[in-house]
């Protein structure tokens, strides 16, 4: 497999809201009229147009403390990975870095980057962008041990990377120990990943439920296990599992994106696609929209819906809605 295509389905998992993001956490304040709040707050309602003009009106010399202009990057960064410019994302993440070298979740982000222009790349720059992206996870993990979303995405890394780029199973299942005891519900979600990778799918099956189990948002864990399901062509599962999500994210504002990801397992499997339609302008209708689930990929993956459905008028204004909010989305023309 050339070491590009490899690199893709290696480093894919890094932007899943598989590993619970919660973004909010490390950005700012949502009071107030700070400027870089309101960039946080159109970032995760999927305003990227607004976010980015927002942060291009800002003084020439930019916000006055370096941890400002260090999270203005950060957040420039992240805006462009919802956009897809994965050069552009590398190059504002590697800034913040440069400013504050001791913030975990800034080289967490930063990893993300490089990992996901990795996916995109030639051999070569694939090669180096993925030791990037594995030295940026290390390097957050050993400023804050108990970043769950740091040691996450280093655990998947390790189970997916090739000996070659540093990845291990044995790696992973140490992860997993240290997971235990940050985040239980990550832990069993590793393990059932490393055990479904090694074919071992009744263990994998039982780690996914466990993960719900622990789960502080179960909603979120729901999805993993009917993702799990359609992989194993079990459709009736995989419904039931979705529908326990749609319930579950019901009760839970802070599982919202289990709406988008439980849309997104029914229409990869063309299951229930009336069902998936809903989700997507249940979540679209919501307060609790996030960067791991950008409003306008909602909106193009709706208009795809729609098409399907025969809704011609209607795709073409959930197109038009995510153009509206990301013009420079380059899957919003096509």
């Amino acid at each position: 497999m050339p070491f590009a295509v490899l690199a893709t389905a290696v480093l894919a998992a890094f932007w899943m809201p598989a590993s619970a993001l919660d973004a909010r956490a490390t950005a700012v304040s949502p009071g107030g009229h700070d400027p870089l709040a309101e960039v946080n707050r159109s970032l995760q309602s999927g305003e990227a147009d607004k976010a980015l003009a927002i942060l291009g009106s800002l003084p020439s010399a930019g916000p006055s403390t370096g941890m400002d202009q260090a999270l203005a990057h950060n957040l420039a960064c992240r805006v462009r990975l919802t956009l897809e410019q994965w050069d552009a994302a590398v190059n504002e993440c590697d800034q913040a870095v440069h400013l504050a070298a001791d913030n975990s979740d800034f080289h967490l982000w930063l990893a993300r980057a490089a990992g996901q222009k990795a996916g995109h790349a030639n051999f070569l720059n694939a090669f180096s962008l993925a030791r990037k992206a594995r030295a940026e996870f290390e390097e957050s993990v050993r400023l804050n041990p108990r970043n769950a979303d740091a040691l996450a995405d280093l655990g998947e890394f390790y189970r997916q990377a090739p000996g070659v780029i540093g990845g291990g199973i044995d790696k992973a299942q140490a992860i997993a120990a240290q997971l235990d005891k940050v985040s239980p519900n990550r832990a069993h979600h590793l393990r059932a990943a490393i055990a479904e990778g090694q074919k071992d799918f009744s263990t994998a099956e039982h780690e996914f439920k466990q993960a719900i189990a622990s789960s502080p948002h179960p909603a979120l864990e729901w999805t993993s296990l009917a993702s799990f399901y359609r992989r194993q062509k079990r459709f009736g599962e995989m419904e039931s599992a979705v529908h326990s999500a749609q319930s579950a994210a019901a009760r839970d504002h802070h599982a919202a994106v289990a709406l988008f990801d439980g849309a997104g397992v029914l229409a990869e499997a063309n299951r229930n696609l009336v069902l998936a339609a809903k989700m997507l302008t249940d979540y679209l209708a919501g307060p609790d929209k996030t960067e791991d689930a950008p409003a306008f990929v909602a909106h193009l993956r709706l208009a795809h819906l729609e098409s399907q459905l025969g809704d011609t008028a209607g795709a073409a204004r959930e197109q038009a809605a995510a153009l509206a909010l990301a013009h420079d989305y380059k899957p919003s023309k096509e």
